[in-house]
């Protein structure tokens, strides 16, 4: 699970910590290949977490047992993730313009609703992982907007109307059907 981190989390930090080495790479490869290598080995990685994951959920160690109410405080948290997340697809919504990068922020939300309702090592790891990556993510794509003069786009009250019913039906379909598919646990207990 750690090696998948490392090379999924670092892949996605080369804008972080190494925006020039990237572009050097992208200008010597071509975005193209760039793209194709990125994503294989954000893949590998990606594979590696789960796998991991799952290893380490056979065995766990405990560092604490969360209380009921938290799961009930990471369902709020996801919903509200998912409502955000969808911000990044649906055009011209007024959370996208407010807040600027809405698929990290969502990352940032989901992690952290995670961290309260699990307490093992392996969920620490993972969803602590996840959550500093997305807050270091966030500081540095508001640095580059910043430095680039971005402005954020014009908003519809119709937009955010679709972004809330879009955001609230992945929720539903991933709370009660994707997660206990997908995890092997139900959302709620």
């Amino acid at each position: 699970m750690i090696l998948g981190l490392v090379l999924f989390l670092g892949m996605h930090s080369t804008r972080i910590f190494a925006d020039d080495w990237r572009r050097a790479r992208i200008d010597q490869f071509g975005e193209k290949a760039w793209a194709g290598f990125a994503s294989v080995l954000s893949l590998v990685g990606f594979i590696l977490i789960v796998w991991g994951y799952g290893m380490a959920r056979v065995d766990p160690t405990w560092l604490w047992v969360p209380p009921l109410w938290t799961f009930h405080v990471t369902a709020l948290f996801n919903l509200v993730a998912f409502i955000i997340l969808a911000a990044a697809f649906v055009p011209n919504n007024h959370i996208k313009a407010r807040l600027g990068h809405p698929m990290v922020i969502a990352v940032k939300v989901w992690a952290l609703g995670h961290l309260f309702a699990n307490g093992t090592l392996a969920d620490v790891i993972l969803f602590g992982s996840l959550l500093v990556w997305a807050v270091l993510s966030f500081r540095a794509a508001r640095k580059r907007d910043s430095a680039q003069g971005m402005a954020p786009a014009a908003a519809t009250l119709k937009a955010d109307a679709i972004t809330v019913v879009v955001g609230l039906v992945g929720y539903l379909a991933f709370s009660l059907f994707l997660h206990e598919w997908l995890i092997g646990k139900p959302v709620m207990v």
